[in-house]
């Protein structure tokens, strides 16, 4: 189980240091994109996806990342608190 928990940390965590293209940032589902990066215990990131996206023309959601972002986290935290990732 801890493997897998790692594998997972890591996935996300790159997923989340990757650069995104023209078509990525158009068609981001920002909650989701947030969500992920709270759940994977990142800092907020809206401001590295809107530099990135800024240069394909496209914008993020600020409202629906920080939102995500904010419930991905809780959720992290409360796996933690109840001893696992499950």
């Amino acid at each position: 189980m801890r493997l897998l928990l790692a594998i997972a940390v890591v996935s996300l965590t790159s997923a989340g240091c990757t650069t995104m293209d023209a078509g990525q940032c158009r068609g981001a589902n920002w909650y989701e994109v947030g969500f992920r990066d709270g759940l994977a215990g990142m800092q907020r990131m809206d401001t590295a996806y809107d530099d990135q996206c800024g240069r394909h023309g496209a914008r993020l959601d600020v409202v629906a990342y920080a939102k995500g972002w904010q419930e991905g986290l809780w959720e992290s935290e409360a796996r933690r608190a109840h001893g696992g990732e499950e």
